[in-house]
């Protein structure tokens, strides 16, 4: 078994305050929910409803207003009790619409009705992809719609991509989302393809999951000429982007496969297209690890989108100690939340209770030049050189050393025995040095 992996730097995580990596709970249904009109890096959803309406279950409630941004549909039935705004993490204000559980499901403990997507278009697909909402199931929750028409638009072969790297102890969720959906992540990539009109379809697993990897290749064995099981490393961070074409190229040079356009989508995306396609239901609900030091019993909970972060803890047994800091995502690329009441979104991998002793205090110290950020970075960077001049602020002395190059994964932070924010000033001096 061949294992494609990037070369230099990075790190292995891990975590025992992560949930077991053996099934899901259904969690209960949230009294009331509140759905946020940005779930996607565009523009946010125009409402559609009031306060006072009566909703259904799955309806729609806000319409994605142009490029980056996407529908949203009522996560539950009842009626709009109310609006509210406040600030997301990373500054833009949104608006969310706060729902009061009434009435009936219509799909929830129904037969699922089956629709048959082979003999639908690629335009048909993609019309279907904006109407259920469907976004890449992961910050910054890019409209699958805009991702289409990208890979269509590059002028060459596209492969759909899956990506079943688990670099990150974090993503536990997406690993026990594979385990019990293996048909229809399969099903789910397929119909993915035939929208991008794509030549093949490529599961990228970790190596040391050679049991999922079994599990795939022989559900796939019916589709074994367009579909590939390559496995990759499980040093973080071998998800992200820049890694993970690293290693596609290596594939694509042993197996003598043309040079292509890779549309990278994770298993949870997959789920979503199974799910709006062949049962016709948008995103209600997600795969979402709940845990950390500060949470009696961590689970991996099938969650109803707007169900706020504290019902989710609950759902675990509450606090056992209070946390030092809350957080979603991951603790390597996460963002920090400020209240309980901020909802679960189609982008929330997982909610983090942080101890004190998790987050190690927020002491920082002074630079060392003990070299161990240039060591871990796989991008072959100086952290540290780049950090001195982000906070001279000389962006471009920083440029003429590839700061550009950073995107930020955050090994050299993590390593700094000095903790030293290397990785979030860097990323600052970027962002600075661009909008000048």
């Amino acid at each position: 078994m061949k294992i494609y992996s990037f070369k230099k730097g990075g790190l292995v995580l891990e975590d025992p305050s992560t949930p077991p990596a053996t099934e899901s709970i259904a969690a209960f249904l949230p009294s009331i929910a509140v759905v946020p009109l940005i779930q996607h890096p565009g523009e946010a959803a125009v409402p559609l409803v009031s306060v006072g309406d009566r909703i259904s279950e799955g309806m729609l409630i806000g319409r994605g207003k142009g490029s980056g941004s996407a529908h949203i549909h009522a996560p539950i039935p009842g009626r709009v009790i109310r609006k509210v705004t406040w600030t997301l993490a990373d500054g833009r204000p949104t608006e969310g619409l706060v729902i009061r559980l009434e009435g009936a499901f219509t799909t929830l403990g129904h037969r699922k009705e089956r629709y048959q997507w082979e003999t639908m278009s690629p335009a048909d697909l993609l019309r279907t992809f904006a109407d259920k909402g469907l976004v890449e199931m992961e910050e910054p929750g890019k409209p699958l719609y805009d991702m289409v028409r990208e890979a269509t638009a590059s002028q060459q072969p596209v492969i759909v991509v899956v990506r079943m790297v688990f670099d990150d102890p974090w993503l536990v969720a997406d690993y026990v989302l594979c385990k019990e959906h293996v048909e229809e992540i399969i099903e789910g990539a397929r119909i993915l393809r035939k929208a991008t009109k794509g030549s093949h379809i490529i599961f990228t697993i970790s190596e040391e999951e050679t049991a999922l990897g079994t599990l795939f290749e022989q559900a796939a064995a019916p589709y074994k000429e367009s579909i590939s099981v390559v496995y990759v490393g499980a040093r973080y961070p071998q998800r992200n982007r820049r890694e993970l074409e690293i290693v596609l190229k290596q594939y694509e040079k042993v197996n003598n496969a043309p040079s292509s356009y890779h549309c990278i989508i994770n298993p949870a995306t997959a789920y979503a297209i199974y799910t709006g396609v062949v049962h016709n239901i948008p995103i209600l609900e997600r795969y979402v690890a709940v845990g950390g030091g500060a949470v009696k019993s961590p689970r991996v909970l099938r969650l109803r989108l707007g169900t706020t972060i504290g019902d989710a803890i609950a759902q675990c047994g509450g606090f056992v100690s209070r946390p030092a800091r809350i957080a979603t995502g991951s603790t390597m690329k996460g963002k920090y939340v400020q209240d309980l009441d901020e909802p679960i979104t189609k982008t929330t991998v997982s909610v983090i209770a942080l101890t004190e002793e998790q987050i190690g205090g927020e002491q920082t110290y002074a630079c060392i030049n003990c070299g161990e950020c240039r060591r871990i970075c796989p991008v072959g960077l100086d952290p540290e050189r780049l950090y001195k001049y982000a906070l001279l602020e000389k962006d471009e002395e920083a440029r003429r050393y590839n700061v550009v190059d950073c995107h930020g994964c955050g090994c050299c932070e993590v390593v700094c025995p000095s903790r030293l924010p290397l990785s979030t000033v860097i990323r600052i001096s970027i962002k600075r040095g661009a909008a000048k």
